[in-house]
């Protein structure tokens, strides 16, 4: 029987055997975190540096991109040094760190997603009162908020899972480390009170779900009421980047927890961990400046600027 008091290091799962196809998972690891570092890098400066960005729904957006960032650089670097290296080894205290961060910035993303959600609902059913209900100061409370609950939320379940021995050896069947695939390492009757804090984390996402359906359901009605096209098309463009972003999250670890274990494998897992661990990083920039001619203005100018700067 293992006893995690009395180990320091811990085993990911090999993402392949042979050379070619570390070297090529080191590659693809390196170009989505590219990508996502730029793009969330532009969004940072043009957010900060345009005055008619400074918006509740641009400052939200900073935030987002803050989190992005933050979310891509917990997972991705490990995953890289142990494709090009041939390493599978993390130590305790790291592996700590990772779990601690990555809730930290998945339920930072999710606040802030709900809180976008609100800031489209306000803006669209309750257009006189904006100014009011979403103020500066507002919006800073609601942003210190986000973090704060996902500080807490991340130390909960770091604390409590990272309590219990492992009893099941050291090797985890995934890239990186996960509350549910340390669970299995954990001896059987010592996770419960973690299946616990789960359950109830599990009742406020539906719980926020709920509301961001609702909210939805209230923005198509009132959009569907603007007489004009052109009202329809400014709506739109602010209402469907977040709705895909949303969708993309949610669906991906809805999957990732709620698939059945007949399908479950493996592959699988490090495929659908991927999907909404470091993917959206990279296309949240996308997806919003593709649909916003706002962004996509400051976003051309902050590149023209650094052409013109060399």
């Amino acid at each position: 029987m293992f006893n995690s008091s009395s180990i320091s290091q811990l085993l990911v799962l090999a993402l392949a055997d042979t050379r070619q196809l570390q070297l090529l998972h080191f590659c693809l690891f390196l170009g989505i975190s590219l990508a996502a570092l730029l793009a969330n890098g532009l969004i940072i400066s043009a957010g900060a540096c345009s005055q008619h960005l400074h918006s509740p729904m641009f400052f939200f957006l900073l935030s987002l991109a803050l989190t992005d960032l933050g979310s891509i650089c917990t997972t991705v670097p490990k995953a890289m040094h142990n494709s090009l290296w041939g390493t599978r080894h993390i130590s305790y205290s790291a592996c700590a760190a990772q779990v601690f961060f990555f809730l930290f910035f998945i339920s930072a993303e999710y606040s802030l997603l709900l809180i976008m959600c609100y800031d489209r609902y306000v803006s669209i059913c309750k257009a006189l009162h904006y100014g009011t209900l979403l103020g500066s100061r507002a919006c800073a409370h609601m942003a210190a908020a986000a973090w704060a609950s996902a500080f807490l939320y991340a130390l909960m379940h770091t604390a409590n899972t990272f309590s219990l021995p492992l009893c099941q050896g050291n090797a985890l069947g995934h890239f990186f480390w996960e509350i549910p695939h340390i669970l299995k390492l954990s001896c059987s009757k010592s996770h419960l009170r973690e299946l616990g804090l789960i359950a109830v984390s599990v009742c406020l996402v539906f719980g926020c779900f709920v509301f961001i359906v609702f909210s939805y359901v209230q923005i198509f009605r009132a959009v569907l009421r603007i007489p004009s096209e052109q009202g329809w098309h400014k709506a739109f463009s602010t209402c469907l980047p977040h709705l895909a972003v949303l969708s993309l999250f949610l669906s991906t670890v809805m999957f990732s927890y709620l698939k059945p274990p007949s399908i479950s494998s493996p592959s699988l897992d490090v495929a659908v961990s991927v999907l909404y661990s470091v993917v959206p990083p990279a296309l949240n920039p996308l997806i919003y400046s593709l649909r916003n001619q706002e962004l996509r203005g400051a976003l051309r100018k902050r590149i023209t600027a650094g052409f013109q700067q060399q």
